[in-house]
């Protein structure tokens, strides 16, 4: 299993914590899937700050639960996520957050009681580590429908107990394009999402430990995301939004849009550190060499380049729902793989599998979840 950066570090952190309490679900708030798969669906509407406070009171107590907890056990080590540390880093992270995010937190902190300082330092935690994740896209010629599907596999350490807080937000913004993420308690930072013009988002981590402590003086991938959810109404602007950025570490980032008229895909490899900081390519690019074949209508970069490779080459033209998962559950990080999704980003369908307790999200069911019913109402 590889893992980059100081989420080596965590892992060792949390191996030796106890478990957090399950999460509840509030009275009265829409879910999708059952039993153990039940994940709690909370749809939000206004400007930054009503979204914010609206979505910490119908969390209430589980906010303090995920993030809480999360830094609680984060704090035993002090040399590498003390609160100095972590506030030093919001404080470089923070110019380069869009407002809007910032009104969102402190609605979040106002509408649940926990505190607004407590949620920067938890969100400035990927600032400092990093993690190993999947992503695919296919479209058009490579599907059975003709859709763009892609994959977002999020491979991160389950000890930290993050998949017993699991929820899906719908974001529908007084200004902007609604959007949803499938997330965790309190983190309204973007490790993913999709927006109501089709656009989706993946990213894979890639800074070796070598490099820490990184440079944070740009924008963080969690937060451009979000911008990218609330603005980005095509491929060409999701791709503008990126290749203006003050972008920071190593990444590969996966943008897809599932618009018939603007469909495609674009793989970036973000190299923050090196002379040439920004690679692109499209589907079937003849320079990139980071996998280890490249296929028309199709990008890829995961934890097994070979078993993408292969399965993609074998199911090209057939690709759909089920085909993404079977690819979503082959291609995961063993032992450390979080929550994984599969995207629909044209007809803005989800589905979605959180790990639960010891057993890694591609064991688990893929729970659907219809994101066009939301918008519509």
């Amino acid at each position: 299993m590889k893992k980059y950066g100081l989420f080596i570090f965590i892992a060792f952190i949390f191996a030796f914590s106890c478990a957090s309490e399950k999460s509840s679900v509030p009275q009265n708030m829409a879910t999708i899937g059952t039993g153990d798969d039940e994940i709690p669906v909370v749809v939000v509407q206004g400007t930054p700050y009503e979204m914010g406070f609206q979505l910490g009171k119908q969390l209430g107590v589980n906010v303090e639960k995920c993030i809480g907890g999360y830094l609680k056990f984060a704090y035993k080590y002090p040399q590498v996520f003390s609160e100095e540390i972590l506030d030093e880093a919001w404080a470089t992270l923070a110019p380069f957050v869009d407002e809007r995010i910032k009104e969102e937190m402190r609605g979040l902190a106002d509408g649940s009681g926990f505190a607004l300082e407590s949620l920067q330092r938890a969100h400035a935690i990927p600032g400092i580590a990093d993690f190993a994740c999947s992503g695919v896209a296919v479209w058009g010629k490579a599907t059975a429908d003709g859709h763009l599907y892609q994959i977002r596999n999020l491979d991160f350490v389950m000890q930290a107990q993050l998949q017993d807080y699991p929820v899906i937000v719908v974001y529908k913004p007084k200004d902007g394009v609604p959007h949803t993420m499938a997330t965790f308690a309190g983190y309204i930072g973007s490790h993913s999402g999709m927006n109501a013009k089709g656009i989706v988002l993946g990213e894979k981590g890639q800074s070796p430990n070598s490099e820490a402590p990184f440079n944070l003086n740009g924008v963080h991938f969690s937060f451009l995301f979000r911008q990218m959810l609330y603005d980005a109404n095509t491929l060409d602007e999701a791709v503008k939004m990126v290749e203006e950025a003050p972008l920071i570490k190593r990444y590969f980032f996966y943008i897809g849009d599932g618009k018939p008229e603007t469909m495609g895909a674009v793989k970036f490899y973000v190299s923050t550190p090196d002379s040439v900081k920004l690679h692109k390519w499209t589907d079937n690019a003849p320079d990139d060499s980071s996998v280890p074949g490249v296929l028309p209508n199709c990008i890829y970069y995961t934890m097994d380049n070979d078993a993408a490779y292969n399965n993609l080459t074998t199911n090209k033209g057939t690709f759909n729902a089920e085909k993404m998962i079977a690819l979503s559950r082959e291609v995961a990080d063993k032992g450390g793989n979080l929550v994984n999704i599969v995207y629909d980003g044209t007809g803005l369908r989800m589905w979605i599998a959180y790990a639960e307790k010891n057993q890694d999200a591609s064991t688990r069911n893929y729970v659907p979840f219809n994101f066009s019913e939301y918008i519509e109402n």
